[in-house]
């Protein structure tokens, strides 16, 4: 009898264990940290039920059009309802959606200052992806249990943007020194916004805040559009540079014909769009397959296409995350400082 109780137990924890090894995640918290070698065809199968997947995006232009159809394209009979908005008004509606238990939102790509909104108010859950492996370890942002809030799906490069035929001859945009050149005086223009705010902060960063004082007496115009617009104007000639454009507008300029080009200075400030989900993602298997979708190399491909630099491969210069490792209140801090020390510095 004691042989056969013996036997008895073997076998039930040997099926215990298969069991174990073949059961298949139910709920999303299971989905969201499952990486067996079929989570892509699970997640699918479960998305193909689902519908559609829900997809909150700052992205501009026509690039997260693109992602949507190239989505689609790889996982037919999923449906992508794509909202896009900045990021902070995407943070408000998520956080009224979740006031209101209005669960609507499946996936999430914004920059990383609006997800540590996202991520402090629990708007968001955490997980893992089999694609995260090729992504070095600044490039995801931890959480507990070996998962993360978010993984950058894009970098954009904010540097010194010039029109190459009237820029002075012999000029060279070799790091911040080159905004302090004679010939640069009163014909350099900045858009109002963070973007302007962090390549102030990376210039305090490497060169102190008596040389961004310095930059006075360059009578830099301050103009009221987006960096983007201001893309425009110095191919047009009304000025002709900027030392806060991202290399992404003016890579998209210069292939349609634009005589611009973009150079990087001593550090680049660099701002990513990183992909999360929501914490309530009513299209759970969706939700999870968009996000790996996003970090694939065929989510990266699309992006690439659009001028978007990958976390994944170096590009030659100092990168530097200013939202990197600050609380929302300190970050915030900077941004208030950054932006009272830009209209200190320029006219307008």
């Amino acid at each position: 009898m004691k042989i056969v109780g013996w036997i008895v137990l073997v076998l039930s924890l040997t099926l215990s264990q298969v069991w174990a090894q073949t059961k298949k995640p139910a709920s999303i918290a299971e989905l969201a940290s499952y990486l067996g070698a079929d989570r892509e065809q699970l997640l699918y199968a479960g998305a193909k039920v689902e519908g559609k997947v829900v997809w909150y995006t700052s992205l501009a232009g026509g690039s997260y059009k693109a992602l949507a159809d190239s989505f689609e394209k790889k996982y037919p009979g999923v449906k992508v309802e794509a909202f896009r908005a900045s990021g902070s008004e995407l943070t408000v509606k998520l956080e009224e959606e979740t006031k209101a238990r209005r669960y609507i939102a499946d996936t999430i790509e914004t920059t990383e200052g609006n997800l540590m909104f996202m991520r402090d108010g629990k708007l968001l859950r955490p997980y893992n992806s089999l694609h995260l492996k090729s992504y070095p370890d600044d490039a995801k942002e931890p959480a507990e249990k070996g998962l993360y809030h978010w993984a950058l799906a894009r970098e954009s490069y904010v540097g010194f943007m010039f029109n190459k035929t009237l820029v002075p001859k012999g000029f060279v945009a070799k790091g911040f020194e080159a905004l302090l050149t004679p010939e640069l005086k009163g014909r350099m223009g900045i858009s109002i916004g963070e973007t302007s705010g962090k390549i102030l902060g990376a210039m305090i960063r490497t060169k102190g805040e008596e040389f961004v004082k310095k930059l006075k007496a360059q009578e830099i115009k301050l103009y009221s559009i987006d960096a983007p617009a201001l893309v425009n104007v110095i191919a047009s000639g009304e000025i002709i540079a900027s030392p806060a454009i991202f290399q992404t507008h003016t890579l998209l300029a210069a292939s349609k014909g634009a005589p611009l080009e973009w150079a990087p200075m001593d550090l680049v400030p660099t701002n990513v769009g990183s992909a999360a989900v929501a914490a309530n993602p009513p299209h759970p298997h969706g939700a999870l397959l968009m996000a790996d979708f996003l970090l694939s190399p065929d989510g990266q491909a699309v992006l690439e296409k659009y001028y978007y630099g990958s976390a994944t491969k170096d590009q030659g210069f100092k990168k530097w995350r200013p939202e990197r490792g600050l609380t929302t209140d300190n970050y915030e801090k900077d941004l208030l400082r950054w932006e009272k020390l830009l209209r200190d510095i320029t006219r307008k």
